[in-house]
């Protein structure tokens, strides 16, 4: 026994010895594992805001490059279909993600395609015929997704284990999706009303190229599995359907992204109602974009608490109640605020389902689940979009009590069905 204690102590001899050396960071200076997160989440911020910028603005500069040439508009919407319609594929591709070795090099060829193929359509469409770039514009949108949801699946190793430092990092995505879809376009319209939509495609290209850059240069994450246990995105999304609580977070992201999709509808329609200008319908849809980069804003400084699976459904109730407010609002300004309202919460919902999928995908499908939720969120908020110009006859709220009525009922069925489920199906 000494001679064994004899041994532990010499065995412990030198890491004490050594132990001191980790002590050496001065007082104010942040650690190397926190220096070396904060670094790579710096770096994924810009990339993630560079790449969905790139993939929001595109459809905009390619509706304004076709009809500032003179060409019908439905020529303009079948171009822009071109390059949207295909992000429904996305899950056809990302098993990938989660099968290679190094997930950074898939994402930054994606990026480099999406721009190429973005700059060349934009280059051959004055000298040739438009199918050939609405062929580039599909293979740009075969890549979408892995610019949005694809990105995204790489943030969890970045910001680590703690459940804090997760949430704070998917406030910062949150935000970068925010300004893509709300900043992007509109800065996008600015540069094609200065310089041309051509040149703002290119820019756009421009800047998935630097985003390219930038993903190479983020930690790297081994793959969870060898990717022949990585199941294939039909089998995936079978996983999704029996996991309690990655089914309710599923149908609750495509009944919100379904109902929210009517608020530009009814803010156009609404304008007679409350006695103002067609224009102003602007302003509502703006309040809501607003509202939603300001929701990010607070989750950043307040990162959500609790259990993802109870937070989805709590914010999703939330985010039928400002829908209701705006539908039941008589004048303009409550309209307007109900619209902020409504975009808030509708950030806060995202960040709850972003919490949930990486808290409850396996990580050897966490790239497929991410990329499927996108996909399914984009094609929820299209056929909303047409669901809500078909219903708007007559009552121009209509379809605002229809989304709020939707989204309450879907956020019932959650919660009968988690209490159904019981913890240990989860």
């Amino acid at each position: 026994m000494r001679s064994l204690n004899r041994g532990t102590a010499e065995q412990k001899a030198p890491a004490e010895q050594e132990a001191p050396r980790w002590r050496t960071v001065q007082r104010g200076q942040p650690a190397p594992d926190l220096a070396r997160k904060s670094s790579g989440l710096a770096r994924y911020v810009a990339a993630a805001t560079l790449a969905r910028t790139a993939d929001g603005g595109a459809v905009v500069a390619i509706v304004l490059m076709v009809t500032t040439s003179g060409a019908p508009g439905w020529l303009a919407g079948l171009l822009a279909a071109c390059i949207t319609a295909p992000h429904l594929l996305g899950p056809m591709v990302a098993r990938s993600l989660d099968s290679c070795r190094d997930g950074r090099v898939l994402i930054a060829w994606a990026c480099v395609l999406h721009g190429a193929t973005l700059a060349a359509a934009v280059l051959l469409y004055p000298v040739m015929w438009p199918a050939v770039t609405g062929l580039l514009l599909v293979a740009s949108g075969l890549v979408g997704p892995l610019l949005t949801g694809g990105i995204s699946s790489r943030l969890p190793a970045i910001a680590g284990p703690d459940r804090v430092s997760q949430r704070r990092a998917q406030g910062w995505d949150v935000a970068t999706y925010g300004i893509g879809g709300t900043i992007g376009p509109s800065v996008v319209a600015a540069i094609s009303a200065w310089a041309g939509p051509t040149a703002a495609a290119l820019i756009l290209a421009g800047a998935t190229f630097v985003a390219a850059a930038l993903v190479r240069l983020l930690p790297h994450a081994p793959p969870a599995a060898p990717a022949t246990d990585v199941p294939k995105p039909v089998q995936t999304l079978r996983l999704m359907a029996v996991t309690g609580r990655l089914r309710r977070m599923l149908y609750l992201t495509i009944t919100v992204a379904f109902s929210v999709a009517a608020l530009p509808i009814a803010a156009v329609a609404s304008t007679a109602t409350f006695q103002v200008q067609p224009a102003a319908a602007g302003i509502l849809t703006a309040a809501y974009g607003l509202g939603g980069l300001a929701g990010s804003a607070g989750v950043l400084c307040r990162p959500l608490r609790g259990d993802a699976d109870r937070l989805v459904t709590r914010l999703a109730g939330l985010v039928a109640a400002a829908l209701a407010v705006a539908a039941v609002s008589v004048s303009f300004a409550p309209a307007v605020a109900a619209y902020a309202v409504a975009g808030v919460m509708n950030s806060y919902f995202f960040a709850a389902t972003l919490a949930a999928r990486s808290e409850f995908a396996p990580p050897q499908v966490r790239g497929q689940v991410f990329v499927w939720v996108g996909a399914l969120k984009i094609a929820a908020g299209s056929a909303g979009t047409a669901a809500a110009g078909v219903v708007i006859t007559g009552e121009p709220r209509f379809p605002l009590f229809l989304a709020a009525a939707l989204i309450l009922a879907a956020a019932g069925a959650s919660a009968l069905d988690r209490h159904s489920s019981g913890r240990w199906a989860d």
